[in-house]
Formats: C-alpha cells, sequence, structure tokens
C-alpha cells in the first residue's frame, strides 16, 4: 500500500537545517525550539530510512544523501509559496467580513449594496455563507446575520424587524391562495398551516418546500407559486414591485434573522445600522 507523505513541517525544517546547517540557525527562523527542529529531522530520516545530516560539534554537514534531497525540497517548497501567494493581500481596517446566509446576500444585501459603497467606497467587503446558528462558530466575522430563535442565536444578537411571514407572489400572477402552488420553507416552526389557521382556513398545506426563504422567494418571484417568507428578507423585492403581498395576512415567525456586529470595529457597526436602516426604508408603508 502507497505510504502518505511526511508532514510539511518536517521538510520545512530539513530544508531550513540545510540551508544554514546549523539546527539553531533553522529553529529560529521557522519560530521554533532547536530541540523541535532536531526531532522533526530525526523522525524524516527515520521515515526515509536514511541519515540526511553528519552532525559534528560544531554544526551539520548534509550526507550524500541529505545533498540529493535538499534542491528537490527547495523547489517544492517554492512551488508551494508560488502557487499560493496570490491569495495574500495586506488585511486593513476597511476590510470587513460578513457571514450570512445566501438569502441574505441576494435578497437584503445586494439590491442596497451600492447606497453603502457609496458613503464607504474604499472599503472591501467579504461575504461567508452560513445559514444556521452552530455554523456560525467557525467562522471570524465583522457581520453575522443569524437564522433561528432568540434561544439558538444568541444574547449578542438584534433581531431584525418586521418579524413577519408574508404571502407573497410575482405580480404576474393573478391566482390567490386557494388556486396556486404554496411554497413553504423547511426547518421553521411555522408554515402554511399556522397562516391559515390565523386567517380561519384549516388544512392549508405546501406542495412545493426548499431549505431557505430565499429559494422561496425565488420561485415565486418567477411565477412557480405562492411564497410564505420572511417580510424583512422581502422588503427590496415587495417595494420594487418584484413581489407583491398574495394577501394582507400575516404571522410572526418564532424564528428570524438576528444582527450582530463587532461593536469594537467602527465600520462593521456603520454596515449593521445600514442594514436595520435598508430593511425599515424597504418595508415601510406595507401593514405586517
Amino acid at each position: 500500500m502507497k505510504r502518505s507523505l511526511p508532514p510539511l513541517n518536517w521538510f520545512r525544517a530539513f530544508e531550513a537545517s540545510g540551508r544554514r546547517l546549523s539546527f539553531t540557525a533553522a529553529a529560529e527562523e521557522l519560530g521554533m525550539t532547536q530541540s523541535a527542529v532536531s526531532q522533526q529531522i530525526r523522525a524524516l530520516e527515520t521515515r526515509l530510512q536514511t541519515a540526511l545530516f553528519m552532525r559534528h560539534a560544531r554544526g551539520l554537514t548534509l550526507t550524500d544523501e541529505g545533498r540529493q534531497l535538499l534542491p528537490q525540497i527547495e523547489t517544492a517548497l517554492s512551488s508551494l509559496a508560488i502557487a499560493t501567494s496570490k491569495f495574500d493581500r495586506p488585511e486593513t481596517n476597511s476590510d470587513l467580513t460578513i457571514s450570512a446566509s445566501i438569502s441574505i446576500s441576494e435578497w437584503l444585501v445586494s439590491p442596497a449594496l451600492q447606497s453603502f459603497r457609496a458613503k464607504y467606497p474604499d472599503i472591501s467587503i467579504r461575504f461567508l455563507t452560513a445559514i444556521w446558528p452552530d455554523e456560525f462558530a467557525n467562522t471570524e466575522a465583522d457581520i453575522e446575520v443569524r437564522f433561528g430563535s432568540e434561544k439558538q442565536v444568541g444574547r449578542d444578537a438584534l433581531l431584525i424587524e418586521p418579524n413577519r411571514l408574508v404571502a407573497l407572489k410575482s405580480p404576474k400572477i393573478s391566482a390567490g391562495i386557494h388556486d396556486c402552488p404554496l411554497i413553504e420553507a423547511v426547518g421553521t416552526s411555522r408554515g402554511w398551516a399556522e397562516w391559515g389557521r390565523a386567517k380561519g382556513i384549516e388544512g392549508l398545506a405546501a406542495s412545493t418546500f426548499v431549505d431557505s426563504y430565499g429559494l422561496a422567494l425565488r420561485l415565486a418571484a418567477d411565477g412557480n407559486g405562492i411564497a410564505l417568507a420572511s417580510a424583512a428578507l422581502a422588503g427590496h423585492a415587495i417595494s420594487t414591485g418584484v413581489l407583491v403581498p398574495a394577501d394582507p395576512a400575516s404571522i410572526v415567525g418564532h424564528e428570524g434573522y438576528f444582527l450582530s456586529v463587532d461593536q469594537s470595529n467602527p465600520t462593521a457597526m456603520a454596515f449593521g445600522e445600514w442594514i436595520l436602516e435598508t430593511v425599515k426604508t424597504t418595508t415601510a408603508g406595507f401593514d405586517f
């Protein structure tokens, strides 16, 4: 059976030691202890079943095998450095990392982002995809828009209002609730059945199921039925006529979108305020 490659750190320790002919100098260069470098070299020699260095009281010399291996390792490490260098860019205080679902990015942030860019033209923004609260534990973001219940999302998060579920359809669709396929997002505790009961309709059920409000809105906008989705998420689509209310009734969502901002970052604070103002503006005038 083919063996796996030795760890990259062993090769880095060997390359630095071979170039400097000193474990001590290699350790200083790599930010390691001399004993750690020596142990990694020993491990590499054991793995390769050959000595790479001859140890002397005043330093090191390479064995014939070490001389043969060193230039190949130097070339390989150089290739790795070149391959990854294009991903390196200096971090600045103007960078923003935003962790949110694609639904938030597509339906809330993207349609209005130019207005934020106009105020902060020099800020670079990076979007990370996350949906459920537990996924945010693996991200380091300045802005997080988490979806879930208040208990799930944590104490540092602010509910984005209006947190109501509304029935929406394409303006090209003239049919009503009883004559169209109903679209519902799974993973939430309220759906068409609850909306129907609030309106005095029993047995109302969806025929199309999706995993996010964003996809529900997309299907509705494309004329595939009537979606039950978050008013906060759909504000821009409603205000621009991409979607229209299929019925004036709405219900409170048990889950919602919660905004969490790094309050030590002024740019992040500005972006958080912009999100809240955007939702407020796009949903103004609608009776939710």
